[in-house]
């Protein structure tokens, strides 16, 4: 009878164990806000696998679908509530919790400079204090955008023109005296057929994908901003995650940031490719080069300035406010 207590016992105990090493991996729910196999989906896609592979009984990463199983602009709402865990995103989408999500486009500084002047720690505890999202890392890094058109600015000049446009940019096309509105990227195609739109803003890289060069004539040079896209997680999760598993997805992340330099052989290549396509890329001469710059910096940092007075000096210290 003893024995088969013991027995009895030992099996519960192992099963036990068994029961506590299963389920200590942990599935995360992600969406990605970029079209599946667009330029700022792909190395998200390559991230989950890998990802996948090498977090085995540690953690694991459940796709969910891209802007077809959830609008780019619901995410951070999703994302805050917990209905996700993960997403890979820009925080210009996010812009309607946090403004100050914007400073990751409006900043040069490389993110090893951020961590090490506490500007990531800075923007990630805002990023929990105000949304319950923790920012994790970037994605891409140095890549800037454009404004491309179907007509020809006169004189350089964008006045009245109707310019697709989202948050991170608005105010600067504003200040340039164009018209934003904001239209889904899935939509864009349409817009530009219709002439609802005259052009849009966009990264260097990815109009391809969207099959946007069917309807695109120019390309405004030069770039302005640094075009972010960040994986972003529910705090609520993470603070459930334990040490191992934490340790885990931070250097997964920092991983990411060794293929950076991919993006600049990509605005190479892209450009080439848009030549090709017979797209005309206009270069601003010098002097209204400079000032298109500098109106881009004054009206991003002044949105900031107006929408998070409690944290836009120091976030542009940390930034490097240009």
């Amino acid at each position: 009878m003893k024995l088969t207590f013991k027995k009895l016992a030992l099996g519960t105990l192992l099963g036990l164990v068994a029961f506590s090493a299963q389920s200590a991996q942990v599935t995360l729910k992600a969406v990605s806000a970029f079209a599946k196999n667009s330029y700022f989906d792909q190395r998200f896609e390559n991230f989950v696998k890998k990802f996948n592979e090498e977090g085995k009984g540690i953690l694991q990463i459940q796709m969910l679908g891209g802007p077809e199983s959830m609008p780019p602009f619901e995410v951070g709402n999703a994302l805050r509530a917990g209905v996700i865990d993960l997403a890979n995103t820009t925080g210009v989408f996010l812009a309607n919790l946090l403004p100050e999500a914007l400073a990751l486009s409006f900043s040069t500084t490389p993110m090893a400079t951020l961590r090490a002047n506490g500007g990531d720690a800075l923007l990630d505890n805002i990023m929990r204090e105000k949304a319950n999202i923790v920012w994790l890392g970037r994605v891409h890094d140095g890549l800037k955008f454009h404004i491309y058109t179907n007509k020809k600015p006169e004189n350089f000049s964008f006045k009245d023109m109707k310019l697709r446009s989202v948050p991170v940019y608005r105010s600067f096309f504003q200040s340039l005296g164009a018209l934003p509105l904001q239209v889904p990227p899935g939509e864009v195609y349409t817009a530009l057929e219709r002439g609802v739109v005259d052009g849009y803003g966009w990264p260097s890289v990815g109009i391809f994908d969207l099959g946007w060069q069917e309807k695109t004539k120019y390309r405004i040079e030069p770039g302005f901003y640094n075009v972010e896209d960040s994986l972003y997680m529910n705090q609520d999760k993470y603070k459930k995650l334990d040490e191992t598993q934490r340790a885990f997805l931070t250097a997964q992340v920092r991983q990411l940031e060794e293929l950076f330099v991919q993006d600049q052989k990509a605005v190479e290549r892209e450009k080439t490719r848009l030549v090709e396509a017979g797209i005309e890329i206009i270069s601003l001469p010098p002097d209204l080069a400079a000032k298109f710059i500098a109106t881009a910096n004054e009206a991003g940092w002044k949105a900031i300035d107006q929408a998070s007075p409690k944290y836009a000096a120091q976030l542009r210290k940390a930034f490097g406010a240009q």
